[in-house]
């Protein structure tokens, strides 16, 4: 095995001091309250993974406003209430060494219409064939000016409650990565067609944010490609990269896919197909009368993206050779090998890791002290398909009953 030495040094993220380069990426827990506020059982969960030796925490997606909320039991921070109830949370992570950033996101046409209080709002009114049952509407020009003063808000927001950073979620489908998507944006003002215009948001959020948060860190999540015809592409997202460190962003860590790719997103071995006929809102009586048909079928049929392993490095690798910001790789690590390796020999500067922190918060501490290489993890993604109808835990390949 390569040394361990430059994943475990101490080193600085922008202004965040960390004891190593793992870094748990964001993975939404469904443990805040009806009214988004943490829980207990939040601020324990946060706490196991830095007692669990993680060296820098970023939450699971948080809202920052009603029509953005997509997940279930979603934390919240709409208001400055919420401050003091975050800052108590993040004390007891800092108090167990270890640092912590929180993701905001707007889900944008990822939420389903149906029951609604709200108009589901997109950047065009094209419909997410996962979600909408109706056409989302159109943001409107007005809308976009304060959903920008809206993200600055949330940013500050997120300061005063002590984090020690944000991270802006510009992937996966969500509202800010279907501003930057080809195929998403199909709007012919000054927030479409070109790849400046599209990105306008952006940096407008960055920009403004850091006149009132000074060098506090900003990240973003960015997608690097997806698999959808006219979709994000590598060449377009090394663009992208160069744009997000010009506005100020501090870090960038490297995805891919949409909900409309399917599990592009979270990859396996095998589609998960169980959980996906009980768990899902689109079920009807029909499509359980013919479950005994069609789950063999699926099964047979259905094909998961491949690789499944370290697949955004190449899009990382790429991505850090045309900027000066640190770079994070995710998806498809789970073993110190391959860790030690892309830090050591590739250069990324940070690794992160969702599905093997659910089944083991203390994955970090086993491989600094060696007793454990690789993850329990099976990748049978059954927490993803679950945990949007409950609180997020490992289920190691056995489907639960709603």
């Amino acid at each position: 095995m390569a040394t361990l030495h430059k994943v475990f040094e101490e080193n600085i993220l922008a202004d965040i001091k960390l004891k190593n380069r793992i870094v748990r990426s964001a993975t939404n827990e469904g443990m805040a309250d009806e009214n988004g506020y943490p829980t207990d059982k939040l601020t324990n969960k946060y706490v196991q993974l830095a007692k669990g030796g993680v060296g820098l925490i970023i939450t699971g997606n948080v809202a920052f406003r009603e029509d953005g909320a997509g997940s279930f039991r979603m934390a919240k921070i709409y208001n400055d209430e919420v401050i003091e109830p975050f800052k108590k949370m993040v004390e007891e992570v800092h108090k167990n060494d270890s640092k912590i950033v929180m993701q905001i996101t707007h889900a944008g046409r990822q939420i389903r219409s149906k029951n609604k209080s709200f108009d589901v709002i997109a950047v065009s009114p094209i419909k997410n064939k996962m979600f909408n049952d109706t056409t989302p509407k159109e943001i409107s020009n007005d809308d976009i000016q304060i959903l920008i003063e809206d993200f600055i808000s949330a940013i500050e927001r997120i300061k005063k409650a002590d984090f020690d950073g944000v991270q802006l979620h510009i992937a996966h489908g969500y509202l800010l990565s279907e501003f930057l998507s080809p195929r998403a944006n199909k709007r012919n003002d000054e927030w479409g067609g070109s790849l400046e215009n599209r990105y306008k948001i952006i940096d407008r959020i960055i920009v403004g944010a850091r006149k009132l948060v000074g060098n506090f860190p900003i990240l973003v999540k960015l997608n690097a490609y997806d698999l959808q015809k006219e979709g994000m592409k590598i060449d377009e997202a090394t663009k992208i990269a160069k744009m997000l460190e010009k506005s100020g962003c501090d870090a960038i860590e490297v995805s891919c896919g949409t909900t409309e790719d399917g599990l592009s997103v979270m990859r396996g071995e095998t589609l998960p197909v169980d959980p996906l006929f009980e768990f899902n809102f689109k079920k009807n009586k029909i499509m359980q009368l013919f479950k005994p048909i069609v789950k063999p079928l699926i099964k047979k049929i259905a094909k998961m993206p491949k690789a499944i392993v370290c697949y955004n490095l190449s899009e990382a690798l790429e991505i850090k050779k045309n900027v000066n910001i640190p770079v994070i790789s995710v998806g498809g690590i789970s073993n110190i090998e391959q860790i030690t390796d892309i830090i050591e020999n590739k250069n990324i500067d940070y690794v992160s890791m969702s599905r093997p922190f659910i089944i083991e918060p203390n994955i970090v501490n086993k491989f600094k002290e060696k007793k454990q290489i690789e993850s329990k993890c099976l990748m049978c993604n059954y927490c993803i398909i679950v945990g949007a109808y409950q609180p997020m835990k490992c289920y190691y390949g056995k489907s639960p009953k709603k």
